[in-house]
Parts: structure tokens; C-alpha cells; sequence
């Protein structure tokens, strides 16, 4: 069965650039390049990976372009652009002419304002995407889910792929009010949700498959197999864990499901939602 990783990043490191990786991110404090990433995929059975934004740069998007020009298990890129600008239509035309600049992403969970994710010209720009048949991924933290809904609400029309199960509070077992907002968000068609990025919401040293079963059940239940889709959050996943025991254990959990709709998990949704 096909695997594609929905979620990863690449990075040529400098503390100034990522002054995000704290010191309790060592292990993770140096290049991360598409050739360290073949050889982890390789060895846990995956296919292909989508590479996505780790900078607020549109140099930064430019080159993970390149990057998935050069290697053909990069299957595609979700970039940056500053939506906000008056300009967006002369950046989002220069990416879009790649054929794998599938969609865009803002840091939303980075910005201290929790209605950042309406603000008027922030929209604008997101109704530009349509015309270059961009998607666009919302990287929130729980806290921002009420806004977030009524953001999808204003376009109905756009493809949406929330990152990371929207970051719920795995650390301190807090499963309320995130639950409801995720079931109720995922009454809207048009919106998809990555399994990703979930351990490093948890305890680095001591999480377990339990802690996280609460979160992926009712990620399950709210999306169903036909709008969940894989991903790792590698290399910042590696905080907290090593890759191939991410990918078993999500397999393991979708086990319940037939085997068509374990493929549309670990694959097909990614390659319909990004349109790979």
C-alpha cells in the first residue's frame, strides 16, 4: 500500500533563522536535506513526501520548489506567501508556474492576536488562492479553532488542511473544548486534517500510544477516512521520537478501517486534497 508523508520540512540551519529551536531542541539544530530524508522514508516503507514551509519567505518557498524539482519523491510543496500584501498576485503567479507548488501556509499559531486568522487583508489574500488552484493548510494552536471555523466559513469554496490535528493540549490531557471544535469544524466538506505532528504536542520523554488514542479517536471520528491524512512533522518531530515507530503506530490505529480507506489515509487524500 501506498505511503505519503503529507508533512515534512527541510532546513539549511542557523540559530537567527530558526531562533524557534530552543535548547531543548538540540537534536534537531543542524541541516536537515532532502537526501537525510529519502534514507528515513526508505527505511519506514514510505513513498513520498510533501514538503512544507518552515520560513515566512518567499525565498524560502522558491527553494523547496527547486528541491522537489530535483527529487522526485518530493511529491509536493505547501510555501509562504504574505497574504496580507497588496502585492500577493506577483508572488503566488511566480510560484504557481512550478508544478509542484501545491498550496500555502501562515504561522497563524505564531501570532499573539487569536482572531489574526480573520483579519480583513489576511482574507483577501486567501481569495486569491482559488485562481491558482492553491490550497491552504492552518497551522493553529486548539486555542484558535473558534476563529478558524468561522474562517473557513467565509470561503467554502477552498480547499483547507489543518496541520498537526490543530494542536490540542496532549501534554496536559485536556481533551475539552478541542474535541467539540473539531467535530464541529469537520462538518465543513471542503476541509481536511493531517495526522501529524501530534507527538510533540505530548510529554518528549514520557508520552505513550495512550495518551494519544483520546486525540486520534476523535480526529477519526470528526474526519473519517476519507479527509485524514498522514504526515510526520519530520525533523521536528524528532524531539520527541524517531520516525518509523510514528509511521507503525498509525498504521496500527487506522487498522480498524478496511483496506481501501487505510490507502485513502496513507495516500489517496493527500494526493486528492494537494491534487499530487
Amino acid at each position: 500500500m501506498k505511503i505519503i508523508d503529507s508533512h515534512h520540512h527541510f532546513w539549511k540551519y542557523s540559530a537567527k533563522e530558526y531562533d524557534w529551536i530552543n535548547d531543548g531542541m538540540k537534536a534537531i539544530r543542524r541541516d536537515f536535506l532532502p537526501a537525510d530524508l529519502e534514507k528515513t522514508i526508505k527505511d519506514a516503507g514510505v513513498d513520498g513526501a510533501v514538503s512544507v514551509q518552515a520560513r515566512q519567505s518567499v525565498e524560502e518557498s522558491v527553494w523547496l520548489t527547486e528541491l522537489a524539482e530535483k527529487h522526485k519523491f518530493l511529491l509536493g510543496v505547501v510555501g509562504w506567501v504574505d497574504l496580507r500584501s497588496k502585492d500577493v498576485d506577483k508572488d503566488l503567479e511566480k510560484l504557481a508556474k512550478h508544478k509542484k507548488f501545491k498550496g500555502v501556509r501562515h504561522v497563524v499559531q505564531g501570532e499573539p492576536d487569536i482572531n489574526f486568522i480573520l483579519g480583513a487583508a489576511f482574507n483577501e489574500g486567501i481569495k486569491r488562492l482559488p485562481k491558482y488552484d492553491l490550497r491552504y493548510d492552518i497551522l493553529i494552536f486548539e486555542k484558535q479553532l473558534k476563529p478558524s471555523i468561522e474562517f473557513v466559513d467565509r470561503h467554502p469554496k477552498q480547499v483547507f488542511i489543518v496541520d498537526h490535528i490543530a494542536k490540542p493540549r496532549i501534554k496536559e490531557r485536556i481533551l475539552s473544548p478541542w474535541r467539540e471544535n473539531m467535530l464541529e469544524l469537520a462538518r465543513r466538506p471542503n476541509v481536511y486534517c493531517k495526522i501529524s505532528g501530534m507527538i510533540t504536542e505530548a510529554d518528549w520523554q514520557k508520552w505513550t500510544s495512550a495518551d494519544l488514542a483520546p486525540y486520534l479517536d476523535t480526529a477519526m471520528e470528526a474526519f473519517g477516512p476519507k479527509r485524514l491524512m498522514f504526515g510526520s512533522d519530520w525533523p521536528v518531530m524528532l524531539v520527541a521520537g524517531p520516525y518509523k515507530p510514528w509511521v507503525e503506530l498509525v498504521k496500527k490505529t487506522i487498522s480498524r478501517y478496511s483496506a481501501s480507506e487505510q490507502e485513502r489515509i496513507l495516500s489517496k487524500n493527500a494526493i486528492e486534497a494537494y491534487k499530487l
